[in-house]
């Protein structure tokens, strides 16, 4: 590698840069800290994602190919990078006052979320299948650690344990599509193997290929047959790290689909078939599964599963129309599931855990500010007009029948009905009961801050829907 390419693969990484060595000096900055001064371990790892999202943009403007061909940053990239720094800093700000109630106040917490951060970031760059591998291990080995962080409760020990072995079967899947590939075509980056299939009859073996890296990606996003880890994971996690999990590493699983499927490799309609029904059973399991739930963040697993399985439809529908509305609809996603989490987060407070569904029992009388909160986050995700989450299903839809798969479209439009139904239980649980016992919000400034932004972001999305789709749009045409 020359000096200028090296110069070059330097300037198109240094955020992932800037985040990496600011959490190895939040490591050891963790260690002079005491206890009554963490609200600066809170700050500066903001400051470090702040930092980092200037780079980005400051970056935005060129499209910078870097590491031999294994990294790239472009438009595409930016867009889901600054959706992690998005959802990184609001979980930032939902940990201090969630942190003190569960006792992990400790700076090894922000720098694994930090690290998580620049695993995502790797991902969204990604355009090698080991580069890939690098991001998805890099994020997932944190996410493990955390998922665990509650060190004395056993669900939450449990809950560790199944999505490290679970997740180590799916990398096993991935790395060994990875060596097919690699095999048949002499090449892992994407456009090599693009090139290597382009114009001939894909080879049974590379289908089989893409079928387990596809089988190792969708993992990552919970989808239908890999989904099993993704309810328990969800309960017993720290709530804080729930919330991130159900829109950062996600959004960065699909990041990593839609960068392979922007390639010809997949060409096959075999691929695309096998898309689609997986597709179909993870909008269908997530969705009736979710009815009978009364725990409050399994339902909110299931509704995950669920919307993966939506944002999946847009896979399918493909092309730039297609990748732009998952696109919208992972960034509508952020806000408006970040905001319902926040809402659970601030009900534990004592002995008052806010995980079942009938602590929410007549929140309209006791609290009616939060209750309207929570009834606009739950019509956005059962994408009730005019929120946020109505126009993310319907570019989806679009995106569907323009490409003609008129019957995914009314497959989807079905499902997410049955899918309303679980999101308006909550709603009469919340305006039609009488309260139960009286609690005190775990409200803090900057619980306030994370409520105000998500529920400005859940309506300004759904008054201004077609600025945001350009703003997709323009990330993936804009090379």
């Amino acid at each position: 590698m020359t000096d200028a390419a090296l110069l070059q693969s330097i300037l198109a990484s240094m955020p992932e840069i800037v985040v990496v060595t600011g959490a190895c000096i939040l490591l050891i900055l963790g260690q002079l800290v005491r206890k009554e001064q963490e609200y600066f371990l809170v700050w500066a790892s903001v400051a470090v994602v702040a930092i980092a999202a200037l780079v980005t943009l400051l970056l935005a403007n060129e499209v910078r190919p870097a590491y031999a061909g294994m990294f790239i940053a472009d438009r595409f990239a930016v867009f889901f990078k600054l959706v992690f720094y998005l959802v990184t800093v609001l979980t930032f700000l939902l940990s201090r006052k969630y942190a003190d109630i569960e006792g992990i106040g400790s700076s090894e917490y922000y720098v694994l979320l930090l690290f998580t951060l620049s695993g995502m970031m790797i991902l969204a760059s990604a355009t090698d299948l080991l580069s890939i591998y690098v991001g998805l291990e890099l994020m997932v080995l944190c996410t493990y650690v955390l998922t665990g962080f509650l060190r004395q409760q056993r669900r939450s020990n449990e809950a560790a344990l199944k999505y490290v072995i679970l997740g180590s079967v799916s990398t096993g899947i991935f790395l060994y599509g990875v060596s097919l590939v690699y095999g048949l075509t002499g090449t892992t980056q994407l456009d090599g193997m693009a090139a290597a299939v382009t114009g001939n009859p894909l080879d049974p073996g590379l289908l089989l290929a893409v079928v387990f890296i596809v089988a190792g990606l969708v993992f990552k996003v919970g989808a239908v047959p890999f989904h099993m880890w993704l309810p328990d994971v969800y309960e017993g996690a720290p709530t804080t790290i729930t919330a991130f999990m159900s829109v950062g590493p996600k959004a960065a699983g699909f990041a990593v689909i839609l960068r392979v499927f922007l390639n010809p490799l997949v060409a096959a309609s075999d691929v695309w078939i096998i898309v689609a029904v997986i597709a179909v059973a993870t909008m269908a399991l997530g969705s009736f599964v979710a009815l009978v739930q009364d725990n409050f963040k399994r339902l909110l697993a299931y509704s995950s599963i669920a919307h993966a399985g939506f944002a999946i439809f847009g896979v399918v529908a493909g092309g730039p129309d297609g990748i732009a509305s998952v696109m919208l609809y992972l960034l509508i996603y952020s806000f408006m599931n970040l905001g319902i989490f926040a809402t659970v987060i601030m009900m534990r407070n004592g002995d008052f855990s806010g995980e079942v569904i009938e602590d929410y029992a007549g929140l309209a009388k006791s609290h009616p500010g939060l209750a309207l909160l929570m009834l606009l986050y739950l019509f956005s995700l059962a994408g009730i007009p005019p929120t946020a989450g109505f126009f993310a299903k319907f570019y989806v839809l679009v995106a569907l029948v323009d490409r003609g798969f008129v019957v995914l479209a009314v497959v989807a439009v079905l499902l997410s009905a049955v899918a309303a139904y679980f999101y308006i239980r909550i709603v009469m649980v919340i305006y039609m009961r009488e309260p139960e016992r009286a609690f005190t919000p775990a409200l803090t400034p900057l619980v306030r801050a994370t409520l105000a932004f998500t529920a400005a972001g859940t309506i300004g999305i759904g008054l201004f829907p077609s600025w945001f789709l350009r703003l997709a749009q323009h990330s993936v045409f804009g090379g």
